[in-house]
């Protein structure tokens, strides 16, 4: 999914280019026939090829996988998603940083008590 999201749209070889150690075409094509059939992916006929498409835009891929991960892996909680976020990129923050996610988190709050 995400070379489909990276490259927003790839036939069957392209995928596996794009992967460091590829399993079989028929094997590529089978994980595309059950993602198919998930409805997470589409696919358009370009003379004798299929090119594979996400079913959905990245952007709305990406709410609805960080919403799963914040639910499964911090209980529900986007502090302590942030706080591992944070700790992980080891990153000592600028004030300029700082202030952008204050107003990010300002506008956020606006925004779901509307």
């Amino acid at each position: 999914m995400d070379i489909l999201h990276r490259s927003n749209g790839a036939t069957v070889a392209e995928i596996m280019a794009d992967l460091p150690d590829p399993p079989t075409y028929s094997a590529v094509r089978s994980v595309l026939r059950i993602l198919g059939e998930k409805k997470l992916i589409r696919h358009k006929e370009d003379g004798p090829r299929y090119v594979y498409y996400p079913a959905k835009p990245t952007e709305s891929a990406r709410d609805d996988v960080l919403a799963h991960v914040v639910r499964t892996y911090f209980a529900g909680s986007p502090e302590q998603a942030v706080t591992a976020l944070l700790r992980m990129s080891d990153v000592d923050l600028d004030d300029a940083e700082v202030e952008r996610l204050r107003k990010t988190i300002r506008r956020a709050r606006r925004s779901a008590s509307a």
